[in-house]
């Protein structure tokens, strides 16, 4: 049945649009000759959100909600990502809708989705005073990391709870955007912890992640200068960083696909730290590949670094970075030196370092030497990789 046309189908109140269409509601059952009502509610409240994501294939398209060519290109999801509480409401119709139109040879495939992850719930702290009175976030007063009343000074109690306007509570990203930028905010959501589990959202966390993205600034601009360090105009970088920068590159790489998001962005604190050890060992190449890492996870800060190396293209198209499997072995090991079955000293050695060698070097380090105080060597035992103990009697 075509239905009426309405020049307004804005629902009004508690009314459907089509129970303006008084016309065609009300007729006359041509079988029996009584008058008869037709139905106003024809599509639940779900419908739009059950088949959104065939319409997203073909968005322009004025002929079909989809074309076939289009469906069969994209379809199906890859990765849905979405709140458990779906299962049982937009997933449950959506997996249905698309069942009914495979049935009718409208779709191509017997599923929408191929993986689903469920995300955790992110919780609020809410601080309360002893009268049991709320005090705002935005109002507490901080003695290093113990929250105080603004007025009385009395420590308040923190609890995790969820997000409520009357808990005062809730987060509004829009301050958080204005205080420390969407990069900041982005980063953090990610930094939390895993994905999946639920976590509590502390606004004093979001300043260490911002803190992050400045040593990230820093490292390529001078302070007092503002103006990029002469090393990352030409220079290669030193070869450890260049090691350092492929395990980054293979632990961002296996974390992404993993959505481990936490802990790639705790990948690239620790090369960050070992650049800033030495920043004028940072190249240029070495600096372009860090700044394709960082970009999923802060797009404008890599952008805005990416143009400062003087690219005038955007990073969005270069290719993900490679890693080197030769390099990500370390080039040195550090042993401990026992004396008698105590740990008396360290020592640093290639890799693959034969025993005489390892022994030579144990033998030589000045704080093992103390502890011997040319006692006669009785034995040296040497496990390779692992550890040496030396016998004195």
């Amino acid at each position: 049945m075509v239905l009426p046309y309405l020049k307004d189908f804005h629902p009004k109140g508690v009314m459907r649009p089509l129970d303006t269409a008084a016309d065609w509601i009300h007729f006359r059952d041509p079988a029996t000759g009584k008058p008869a009502r037709r139905e106003t509610n024809t599509m639940p409240n779900w419908a739009g959100s059950c088949w959104y994501y065939l319409r997203y294939l073909d968005p322009t398209n004025t002929r079909q909600a989809w074309s076939p060519e289009a469906e069969k290109y994209w379809m199906p999801v890859d990765l849905y990502v979405g709140g458990a509480e779906h299962a049982v409401l937009h997933l449950l119709y959506a997996r249905f809708w698309h069942k009914v139109l495979y049935d009718a040879g409208l779709v191509s495939t017997r599923e929408p989705f191929q993986r689903l992850f469920n995300q955790g719930m992110i919780l609020g702290i809410t601080y309360r005073a002893r009268d049991g009175r709320i005090v705002q976030y935005k109002d507490v007063k901080w003695d290093g990391d113990t929250p105080r009343h603004p007025e009385t000074g009395e420590v308040l109690e923190a609890l995790t709870e969820k997000m409520s306007k009357s808990r005062g509570n809730v987060i509004n990203p829009d301050e958080i955007v204005s205080d420390y930028g969407a990069d900041s905010l982005r980063l953090y959501e990610m930094f939390m912890g895993p994905l999946e589990v639920t976590k509590p959202w502390n606004m004093r966390d979001v300043a260490g992640v911002h803190r992050f993205l400045n040593r990230v600034w820093r490292l390529f601009f001078d302070d007092r200068e503002g103006v990029l360090h002469a090393n990352l105009r030409a220079d290669a970088g030193s070869p450890e960083l260049e090691r350092a920068l492929h395990r980054c590159i293979k632990k961002v790489s296996d974390d992404l696909d993993a959505m481990a998001f936490n802990t790639a962005i705790s990948a690239m604190m620790v090369f960050i730290n070992e650049a800033m050890k030495d920043p004028a060992k940072l190249g240029r190449s070495q600096a372009e590949r860090f700044l394709l890492l960082l970009a999923p996870f802060a797009p404008h800060v890599a952008e805005e670094l990416w143009q400062a190396l003087g690219h005038e293209k955007t990073l969005a198209w270069e290719p993900w970075p490679a890693y080197d499997e030769s390099l990500l072995r370390e080039a040195t090991v550090e042993l401990p030196v026992q004396v008698d079955g105590k740990v008396r000293g360290r020592i640093t050695v290639a890799v693959g370092a034969g025993r005489e060698e390892i022994e030579r070097l144990a033998l030589a380090d000045e704080k093992v030497r103390q502890f011997l105080a040319g006692r006669p060597i009785r034995k040296v035992v040497v496990v390779p990789g692992r550890t040496v103990n030396i016998v004195a009697g």
